[in-house]
């Protein structure tokens, strides 16, 4: 019952299984319990008639009331530990189920987060999470400790009088048949929800995001009008899902009740035909208001728990996904980075084919060509962020498929043009180069990448506060920070992405200087646009519809009269254009 299928279908932790199981348990013994408080209700009443039909003495006032102590203190101390079993034990569940996520998603290739936008992580992070919690919690124990009580108790009124046994109980396995029935419209209800909420919370992101560019265009209006649209059809939807469950929920519970009025026909023929008393029948008519009591909440949940199915699935689908693993251990031969017949595809499109090249330790190889020609690709294959589909990549002659990516990433500094900070502070973001670092080895590595001039201005230098993703620096201040974290890690290997891009001279000046002192001795690949930005590179590689068209130094390729000949030259041109 609870094995590795219940475990996936649920999506449950080891430990959460384990809860499962404590809360079904428990669930058992309150419901027996509560049943044994019914049978001292029966014989408490069989006892009075017996005094009013024959004259036997009614027993001591004592009797009584020692039963109802003892039924309290039972029904206390055992509804506690359903409590604790369920609702106490499922709070951490949720808190391990999150760090699991979150740990799965940190071990994850990089390639995985294109397919799947920030929102709908998030919603899987959260909203699905939160979903399971009450699944958990609400459902399980309660559903599968009501099965397993009313397996035990049906075989006892079985043995009393299966003819009335079978007219209270009918009911239960016809109301559950009817709602197992309805699980695949509950399913497919759900995902059109989940769906439909996803593009609500991407709508909404998306109009937070670029809310500059929104305002500046005169958008507001048909942006709002498009959201509006969206949450209207996501509640449409939802309503219609939660209609259409409802009437298979209430079905069911009127299918169940209806077990009351065939027990007392039955009940009532029996009792004609002689086969057994009133009180028998009393008793079955007790034995109904709380059989049917624990299922109750079940049934208003159990589509709940069939809506779930999608939740539990979504998060199953990161379980399952391959993470980028290897060894623990990395000692290369130097850190000469060689590219062998490489080719990558990304959803089922050619990116890189058959790409050879080596940078070597202690020169600067950059990578240029067109737009679209693979030139990021291959920084991030080289850093192991995705993995190589043919060929294999080489550093220091060990190939880095077999390694471990966050133990080889600690041979590894990467300054890109988006450059990614935290809201904390610049002390704190700089820091995040090398965690341990003292405070003065952080202002050395921010006086080496041209930060102190900046951080001089800010109210609380290097205790100030950046906002999220650096928004009170400007880019050239936001991409000295970056290069500052680089040099405070220190690292062999060096990744560039157009780190001056998009800065003005005088800061791409300074961020140059910079990069001058990041770049000694180690091995730098450099994916530059501006043709001048490589001219000082030991060896360039150049890129066209995924290949290499052709490599060399810089002077040898303008000799070549090829590619970058022609690249050059077309900046050149591009160079002189001005406003006419």
């Amino acid at each position: 019952m609870f094995g590795k299928n219940f475990q996936r279908k649920y999506a449950l932790t080891d430990q959460g299984v384990r809860n499962t199981k404590k809360g079904a348990f428990w669930t058992v013994i309150v419901n027996l319990v509560v049943m044994g408080g019914v049978s001292v209700l029966y014989l408490l009443m069989s006892g009075f008639m017996d005094t009013l039909t024959g004259g036997a003495p009614l027993p001591g006032a004592w009797l009584p009331i020692a039963l109802t102590v003892l039924f309290a203190i039972l029904s206390f101390v055992t509804h506690l530990q359903q409590y604790r079993a369920t609702y106490g034990l499922v709070y951490g569940e949720v808190k391990a189920t999150r760090l699991r996520l979150a740990e799965r998603l940190r071990k994850l290739p990089l390639g995985y987060f294109g397919k799947r936008d920030l929102a709908d992580l998030t919603e899987t992070l959260m909203g699905d999470v939160n979903r399971m919690e009450h699944v958990w919690s609400h459902v399980l124990g309660y559903l599968y400790g009501a099965y397993i009580s009313t397996a035990i108790i049906a075989i006892c009124l079985l043995v009393y009088d299966w003819r009335l046994a079978i007219a209270c109980l009918w009911g239960v396995p016809v109301a559950f048949g009817l709602l197992f029935g309805s699980r695949k419209f509950a399913s497919r209800a759900a995902e059109r929800t989940k769906a439909a909420g996803i593009r609500v919370s991407d709508g909404i992101q998306e109009a937070l995001e670029n809310v500059r560019e929104i305002r500046a265009t005169n958008q507001e209006a048909r942006y709002l009008a498009g959201l509006d649209r969206k949450i209207d059809e996501h509640e449409k939807v939802m309503i219609r899902g939660e209609l259409g469950t409802g009437v298979f929920v209430n079905a069911a519970s009127v299918i169940m009740r209806l077990g009351v009025a065939t027990t007392i026909l039955v009940g009532a023929q029996s009792i004609l035909a002689g086969r057994i008393d009133f009180m028998l029948l009393f008793l079955f008519l007790l034995v109904i208001t709380r059989v049917y009591a624990p299922f109750d909440q079940s049934l208003a949940l159990i589509a709940e728990m069939f809506v779930s199915q999608v939740s539990a699935d979504r998060m199953n689908e990161i379980y399952e996904t391959p993470t980028a693993e290897g060894a623990e251990t990395f000692a290369p031969k130097g850190h000469d980075i060689v590219f062998d017949h490489v080719s990558f595809a990304y959803d089922q499109k050619d990116v890189l084919r058959d790409v050879s090249f080596t940078a070597r330790e202690g020169e600067v190889t950059a990578l240029v060509g067109p737009s679209g020609s693979g030139k990021s690709t291959c920084a991030r294959l080289a850093a192991r962020l995705w993995d190589v589909s043919k060929g294999s990549i080489r550093v220091g002659g060990v190939d880095i498929s077999t390694i471990d990516p966050e133990v080889l990433l600690r041979d590894y500094s990467m300054v890109f043009q988006d450059v990614v900070l935290f809201d904390d502070t610049v002390m704190e973001n700089i820091r995040l180069g090398r965690r341990g670092a003292s405070d003065e080895e952080v202002r050395a590595a921010a006086r080496a990448a041209n930060c102190e001039e900046f951080v001089r201005r800010l109210p609380m230098g290097y205790d100030t506060p950046i906002g999220e993703n650096g928004a009170r620096l400007s880019g050239g201040e936001r991409q000295r920070i970056s290069i500052a974290r680089a040099l405070l890690k220190d690292a062999p290997i060096v990744l560039l992405d157009e780190a001056t891009a998009s800065l003005d001279v005088e800061n791409e000046t300074k961020v140059q200087e910079a990069l001058s002192r990041l770049l000694a001795g180690k091995t730098v690949l450099v994916i530059a646009h501006r043709m001048r930005t490589v001219e000082a590179a030991d060896k360039i590689v150049v890129l066209a519809e995924g290949k290499v068209a052709e490599q060399g130094s810089p002077a040898e390729l303008m000799a070549k009269r090829g590619l970058f000949y022609h690249m050059v030259e077309l900046q050149r041109q591009s160079a002189g254009w001005k406003l006419g």
